[in-house]
């Protein structure tokens, strides 16, 4: 009985042993594994981009240069900019600082991942054409809640996906689409005149109504009847997209997300109350606000459209040929797009060692696209790079670029976006009917504030003095 004690004993403390043994392993283990991904990764990813001739700031623990990132654009969001479209300094303040102090061939940091951006047009094509070696990276947590669906779906899953979508993006598709793109235009602009004093002039926000145009547009073609399902989906789509910037630019840390606070709690419903697929529609509210403000600002640019949307349709209905034919509609909200594209960079990662251009990239860097930098880069677009030029794009997007990819607000190659065609035909409806209906000029409590949230939109909203014709 007593060796049989003593047995029982030794397993017990053999076993006590085992467990502190792997305990001890396990901590070992997670602590390696936390010291490379806030350390060693990280400083040899900087040693590998450094022996490309890439320059940047030396790493810093955990949180890269997201701190100073934050400090810049908060600092640029405390005071608007003068009445100009170069937006640069005030939207991508960081980028901008980055490549004035390091030149072309430079990185970021954000958090402990290094950020190469690439602004030659040549290289943007080759990563944009290549879907499989440089897809999208891994999406930030929070993101997630944003924008999942189609947009960040990579490999058989998104050719899949895109597969059955791309039918109802179709031309024929399109084309029955537009009395509902007209109803919604009409509906808004009946608004407007409702608000008109006996002189037949207002003063008014338009941002939010052009927000509650694209909202309308989807909730009638994806719900039909059930047009107050959309908006409540849309009004939630709209605070998810504040609650993502509170948190995005923070050090990410695993677990963080399941800590739970206000804001994590009320992502999380939000998400789990949203139809992931209609998340395109901030993009046509984008164009169609700064299409106003720059149309605002350039009188015979909007009567020169004017005049082309009066002698296509004259008082006629809107079809789909005569706004294929908006050629002067066209070049200037191909040039809104190019001043303020609606998101103003993409991303993509690289998960195995590539090649691209003279450099030999490592895998775990991600790639920023700068579409916003590329846009308005005085060596591809010229010394009037951040001026207001629609002509330019008076023979197409092709000769505007010389054929580069220096113009891809909706990305481009095989994942441009498929609803490309949809925001563009419902731009130029509601373009066509306002001009049919209205003059307008900037307020003067306008303030100039091009700001991103998701996407990029006039931070204190966009006040115009509209006048009936």
């Amino acid at each position: 009985m007593h060796k049989t004690s003593n047995i029982i004993q030794e397993m017990e403390t053999s076993m006590a042993t085992i467990a502190v043994c792997t305990c001890m392993v396990a901590t070992v283990v997670l602590g390696w594994k936390v010291l490379n991904w806030v350390w060693l990764k990280p400083k040899r990813l900087e040693k590998r981009l450094r022996e490309q001739g890439l320059q940047g700031n030396s790493y810093r623990f955990l949180i890269g240069d997201t701190n100073q990132i934050l400090q810049m654009r908060t600092e640029a969001k405390t005071k608007p900019m003068r009445l100009s479209d170069d937006i640069v300094p005030r939207v991508a303040a960081f980028e901008l600082h980055t490549i004035n102090k390091y030149g072309k061939n430079a990185f970021v940091w954000l958090g402990t991942r290094p950020w190469v951006l690439i602004k030659d047009p040549e290289l943007i094509k080759e990563i944009l054409n290549k879907i499989n070696d440089f897809p999208k990276p891994p999406r930030n947590p929070y993101f997630k809640l944003l924008a999942s669906g189609l947009v960040s779906y990579e490999g058989e899953k998104w050719a899949k996906h895109r597969k059955l979508i791309n039918p109802a993006f179709n031309l024929e598709k399109l084309k029955i689409m537009l009395p509902i793109f007209f109803q919604s235009c009409n509906d808004m602009i009946s608004k407007w005149e409702a608000m008109l004093s006996s002189e037949g002039t207002c003063e008014m926000d338009v941002w939010p109504f052009l927000q509650n145009l694209t909202c309308d547009v989807i909730s009638r073609t994806a719900f039909g009847s059930n047009y107050e399902e959309g908006q409540r989906i849309f009004q939630l789509l709209r605070e998810q997209a504040l609650l993502v910037r509170k948190v995005f630019m923070k050090a990410y840390i695993p677990g963080l997300r399941f800590l739970p606070s206000k804001t994590h709690r009320r992502m999380k419903e939000i998400a789990r109350d949203i139809e992931t697929s209609l998340k395109g529609q901030e993009t046509t509210s984008s164009l169609l606000v700064w299409t106003m403000v720059l149309l605002s600002r350039y009188p015979d640019w909007q009567q020169r459209a004017r005049e082309e949307v009066l002698r296509t349709f004259g008082n006629k209905s809107r079809d789909f040929d005569g706004l294929s034919h908006l050629k002067i509609v066209t070049m200037i909200l191909y040039e809104v797009l190019r001043l303020y594209p609606p998101a103003i960079a993409l991303v993509r990662t690289i998960h195995n060692n590539l090649k691209l251009g003279n450099l030999i990239l490592p895998a775990g860097v991600d790639l920023s696209l700068p579409i916003l930098l590329v846009h308005h880069d005085h060596g591809l677009w010229g010394d009037d790079a951040v001026e207001f030029k629609p002509e330019r794009f008076s023979e197409g997007v092709s000769k505007a670029t010389k054929g580069q990819v220096s113009f891809f607000p909706f990305g481009w190659g095989p994942r441009i976006c498929i609803g490309q065609n949809f925001s563009m035909l419902e731009a130029k409806m509601a373009v066509a009917l306002i001009l049919q209906r209205f003059s307008f000029e900037l307020s003067p409590t306008y303030v100039h504030a091009p700001d991103t949230a998701y996407f990029l939109q006039p931070q204190y909203g966009a006040q115009v003095i509209l006048h009936k014709l």
